[in-house]
C-alpha cells in the first residue's frame, strides 16, 4: 500500500495574531481522485471563477468553490483526515514563543503523533514555506520522529512543494481553513460538510 499525505495551516503563528493555529493533514490512497476533483471544477461548473487563479485557496475562493470541494471530499473512500488544534495562550515555553520555526515544528510533532499507519509507504507533502534547507531538515527529522511513534511505516519520504501544483495541498489547505472557522469564529457549518468516519480532532 502507497499512501499520500498533505499538510497546511491555517492561523498565524504571532502570539498577537489567531487565537487559534491549526494544522490539518489529509491522507489518501489515491491522489489521481483529489486531481480528479479539481480539474472537473476548472473545466465545468468553476471554470469562469477559476479561469485566473494559479492555485484554489480557501481565504481567496467563493462560499460555493468551499462547500463544492469539502463535499466531493467526503466522497472519496480512502480519505482520512487528521487535525491538530493549538490555543495559543496556553503556550508557556518562552523558547516557543520567541521562535515560530520551532512552534509550528512541535505543533506539527503533536499532529503527527496522533496520526496512525499501519504498514506501506507514505508520500509527504507540505508547503514550501521553509525557504531555507535547515528549516526544512529540521521539521523532517521532527515530524517523521514523533509520525513513527503510532505508525508502522516502511517507507516515508517528505517533500516541501508549492501547493499550486498540488490538488492535495489545496485540499488540505481548504481543510485547516475550515477547521480554523470552527474554532476562531465559533463557525462550524464548514466543517460540518465532511463527512468521512475518518475524521480525528486534537484540541490543546
Amino acid at each position: 500500500m502507497h499512501r499520500h499525505m498533505y499538510i497546511d495551516e491555517s492561523g498565524d503563528l504571532g502570539l498577537q495574531g489567531s487565537k487559534y493555529l491549526v494544522l490539518s493533514a489529509l491522507l489518501v490512497d489515491n491522489p489521481v481522485e483529489l486531481d480528479r476533483i479539481i480539474k472537473n471544477m476548472r473545466r465545468n461548473k468553476f471554470r469562469k471563477q477559476l479561469k485566473k487563479a494559479n492555485e484554489i485557496k480557501a481565504n481567496k475562493s467563493s462560499d460555493e468553490v468551499i462547500r463544492h470541494m469539502l463535499t466531493k471530499l467526503s466522497e472519496i473512500e480512502s480519505a482520512k483526515i487528521f487535525y491538530i488544534v493549538l490555543e495559543k495562550k496556553k503556550i508557556f515555553s518562552e523558547y516557543l514563543k520567541n521562535n515560530k520555526n520551532k512552534l509550528y515544528n512541535y505543533v506539527a510533532g503533536k499532529l503527527a503523533k496522533h496520526i496512525s499507519i499501519d504498514g506501506g509507504d507514505v508520500d509527504i507533502r507540505i508547503d514550501k514555506s521553509k525557504g531555507k534547507q535547515l528549516l526544512r531538515d529540521d521539521f523532517d527529522r521532527y515530524f517523521l520522529h514523533n509520525l513513527k511513534e503510532n505508525s508502522n511505516i516502511q517507507k516515508i519520504t517528505i517533500h516541501h512543494s508549492y501547493s499550486h501544483s498540488w490538488s492535495g495541498l489545496q485540499f488540505a489547505d481548504m481543510l485547516a481553513w475550515a477547521c480554523f472557522q470552527k474554532f476562531e469564529y465559533s463557525n462550524s457549518e464548514y466543517v460540518d460538510l465532511i463527512s468521512l468516519e475518518q475524521e480525528v480532532y486534537h484540541v490543546w
